[in-house]
C-alpha cells in the first residue's frame, strides 16, 4: 500500500498553475483484497479520496511510496489517487510536451467521464483553463492549466476544492452561478483568485475560479 508523507521542507513556488512536465508515468496496480487463491479489485470510495486530499492541506512537499512527486497541482492530485491505486498519468497520451493536467485529462478521456455540473460530488476532479500564460504568447488561449479535487458542495452551490496553487496545498472556492463575484457583501468568499494579475494581460482575462473553470470529471464510483 502506498503512503503519502507530508514533509516540512518549504518548496519555492513561482507560478500559479501547473508547470512541471512529467518525469515518469509508471502505471499503478489497483489495490486488492485476497481471498484464498484469488484476488478481488477494490475501487476507492469518494470519501476515501477526499480524506487523503484533506490530509495534505498545508503540505509543502509530497512523497508517494518514497518517491518525490512534482509539487504542482497535477502532482498533488496524482499523489492522492496513487495512494488508492490509480495513476492519473496512466493513458496512451503520446504528447511529450503535455503537462500534468493534460495527462490527467487524457486519462479521464479513457477511464472516466466529464461533466459540467452544476451538481458535483466529493472526489470529482475540476479542471481550469488560462490560469497562467502557458504558451507565453500574451493571449488568453491556454487550456488545461490547473486541476483540483472537489471536497464538497455547499447548499448555495459553492464548490470547495483542494489544490496546490501558490504556497501550499489549500482549500479554494468556486461558485459557477456567480463566476465574476469574489466575495458577497457579507464577506463570504464565492470565488477565489486563481490567476495573478499582470499589466500585460488582455482585456478579456479572467482571474477568479468561476471565470477560469473548464469542466468537472469523475474517475471513481460511489
Amino acid at each position: 500500500m502506498r503512503f503519502i508523507l507530508i514533509m516540512a521542507t518549504v518548496a519555492i513556488v513561482t507560478l500559479v498553475g501547473c508547470t512541471t512536465p512529467p518525469v515518469d508515468r509508471p502505471r499503478a496496480s489497483p489495490p486488492t483484497e485476497r481471498h484464498c487463491c484469488r484476488s478481488v479489485e477494490r475501487a476507492p470510495s469518494r470519501s476515501a479520496i477526499v480524506r487523503t486530499a484533506a490530509k495534505l492541506v498545508g503540505a509543502k512537499t509530497i512523497e508517494s511510496n518514497g518517491r518525490r512527486v512534482a509539487y504542482d497541482c497535477a502532482g498533488v492530485t496524482r499523489a492522492v489517487f496513487l495512494k488508492h491505486g490509480i495513476d492519473l498519468y496512466g493513458s496512451s497520451e503520446n504528447d511529450p510536451e503535455a503537462n500534468g493536467v493534460r495527462l490527467i485529462h487524457a486519462h479521464i478521456q479513457q477511464q472516466g467521464t466529464f461533466h459540467q455540473g452544476p451538481v458535483v460530488h466529493p472526489g470529482d476532479l475540476v479542471f481550469f483553463d488560462n490560469t497562467w500564460d502557458f504558451n507565453g504568447d500574451g493571449k488568453v488561449n491556454d487550456p488545461l492549466t490547473h486541476i483540483g479535487i472537489v471536497e464538497r458542495q455547499e447548499p448555495d452551490g459553492t464548490v470547495i476544492f483542494i489544490s496546490r496553487v501558490a504556497g501550499a496545498v489549500a482549500r479554494y472556492h468556486m461558485n459557477l452561478a456567480l463566476p465574476h463575484v469574489h466575495k458577497t457583501a457579507q464577506g463570504r468568499i464565492l470565488n477565489d483568485y486563481l490567476r495573478r494579475r499582470d499589466v500585460i494581460d488582455p482585456a478579456n482575462t479572467g482571474y477568479l475560479t468561476g471565470e477560469l473553470f473548464a469542466q468537472f470529471a469523475t474517475r471513481v464510483g460511489h
